[in-house]
């Protein structure tokens, strides 16, 4: 690793404030993404700003119809909290196969969400389920806060706070893994909500998490896995690599996304 100088706030205020006087300051949360990189000399940020002891920043609760996750909030912590599991069980479901126990004992969501991996589990679901991401400075709809691969709405001296999810009538993850990084190879998140459908998928698109139109579309008239038959996601705009093509990766999300209308309707 190169030199750095390593700060431990105690509140967000003191976090901000230090991003804000410190160019190329980086925050670290469960720092599963930015040390390993930092190992591998292809960052080198030089101020790191711990946000472990800061105050209110885990937890879960209900408020009102909503489900609230503090950004702190480890994805095992997820996984294993009744609250989520009985508010909305897809989501602890999502966390639960996030990595491996390493990962999930010290990875958190807000971390996941700033970082915005193009293979992330979390993104899937606060798009289709149209969370609101928090932050020390506004409130931000899923659909405006992701911006393309590894790049959100955020502001340099931003902070996501917590994540609120507005509760599904109905909803299913189902995932298709890398064997080796346990990443999405293609991930797809379908939840029937109060008044609409989301489908969202993660892991397959070029510019990262996106949702399929056509999808929801065709599951508003009716939330089953036929509903989807006969359609398809283009191949163009799609990730193609080693593990597999942009035409496979077409053809998962069509089957994923059958799984998981089966899976949200306890199939």
């Amino acid at each position: 690793m190169y030199e750095f100088k390593f700060h431990r706030p105690a509140t967000v205020r003191q976090a901000a404030n230090l991003l804000a006087k410190n160019e190329d300051a980086k925050l670290v949360a469960g720092g599963h993404t930015l040390i390993p990189v930092m190992k591998q000399r292809l960052a080198s940020p030089p101020h790191l700003v711990d946000l472990s002891k800061v105050e209110n920043l885990s937890g879960i609760e209900m408020k009102g119809r909503a489900l609230s996750i503090g950004a702190m909030t480890t994805h095992a912590d997820v996984a294993g909290s009744p609250i989520v599991g009985e508010a909305i069980p897809a989501l602890a479901y999502l966390a639960g196969v996030i990595g491996d126990p390493a990962v999930r004992h010290r990875g958190t969501i807000g971390g996941s969400l700033a970082n915005n991996d193009p293979t992330a589990d979390y993104p899937a679901a606060c798009l289709a389920l149209g969370a609101t991401i928090v932050t020390n400075k506004r409130r931000l709809k899923a659909e405006e806060f992701f911006a393309g691969l590894f790049t959100t709405a955020l502001e340099s001296d931003e902070i996501i706070t917590r994540v609120t999810f507005p509760l599904p009538k109905k909803a299913a993850y189902v995932k298709f893994r890398n064997q080796a990084s346990r990443y999405a190879l293609v991930g797809v998140f379908v939840a029937r909500r109060p008044s609409d459908v989301g489908v969202a998928v993660t892991g397959a698109g070029a510019d990262g998490v996106f949702r399929v139109t056509a999808f929801e579309e065709a599951l508003k008239k009716r939330f089953a896995s036929k509903a989807l038959e006969g359609l398809s996601v283009p191949a163009d705009g799609l990730n193609a690599d080693i593990h597999g093509s942009a035409e496979y990766r077409a053809h998962l999300i069509g089957v994923l996304a059958a799984r998981a209308v089966d899976a949200a309707n306890g199939k």
